[in-house]
């Protein structure tokens, strides 16, 4: 009999191990799919919740946030790209070269949600940011992305000229910061178990069929 699981991933879309992590999780699940299904839902988390709208470029952050160098930084950068290609997926100059502001693409996931469109949206995003240099605090970028996953554009222009979900996504990041998670992504099944990081896909299947079992 299959059993059902509902799963929250705790994740940024300026992240890149949250894709990462995403990749290697749908590998698994797809290994597990005849005996396993599944519910996602993208939960919000904001690496910089403080940046201003205008973001600050990418090495120079890096650096400052981990006192760490700049061939430290370089040496990172190329172990994410090796795993993105790794799982298929081509990181290019993250935005520009600049990380950014998300709260605004964390309001339009949870109206998503509404739709189902979530997933579609975040992986949009994803790709807007570490594919097409984009810009996940600017509006226009925002709307783009949205109706391309076949959100209604004046629905999100909406919501992004309000506040609109402010007061939830809120709500949902402190509830998840006072579960003890600082570090994304976390991916929590069942409101129990949590798996952490970006773990290879090996990883990802053996946790899932030893939960899958005890439930």
């Amino acid at each position: 009999m299959s059993k059902h699981l509902k799963l929250d991933i705790v994740s940024d879309v300026s992240c890149p191990w949250c894709i990462i992590g995403y990749l290697s999780l749908n590998q698994a699940l797809t290994k597990l799919a005849a005996d396993i299904s599944v519910d996602i839902t993208w939960q919000p988390f904001e690496l910089n919740p403080h940046m201003p709208m205008e973001g600050q470029d990418i090495t120079e952050h890096l650096t400052e946030k981990y006192a760490i160098s700049i061939e430290q930084s370089e040496q990172n950068k190329a172990m994410i790209k090796q795993r993105g290609l790794e799982l298929g997926y081509e990181f290019g100059y993250r935005g520009g070269g600049r990380i950014y502001n998300t709260f605004d693409a964390h309001r339009l996931l949870h109206w998503a949600k509404e739709y189902d469109k979530q997933t579609e949206l975040k992986l949009a995003l994803f790709d807007l940011y570490f594919k097409q240099n984009g810009n996940p605090s600017d509006h226009k970028q925002l709307l783009e992305v949205s109706e391309n996953v076949g959100l209604e554009k004046e629905k999100a222009q909406q919501i992004l000229d309000s506040n609109k979900y402010e007061q939830d996504v809120r709500e949902l990041q402190r509830h998840y910061q006072s579960a003890g998670i600082s570090s994304v992504p976390a991916v929590i099944i069942n409101n129990k178990h949590l798996i952490s990081g970006g773990q290879p896909a090996d990883v990802f299947e053996q946790a899932i069929r030893k939960i899958a079992k005890e439930n």
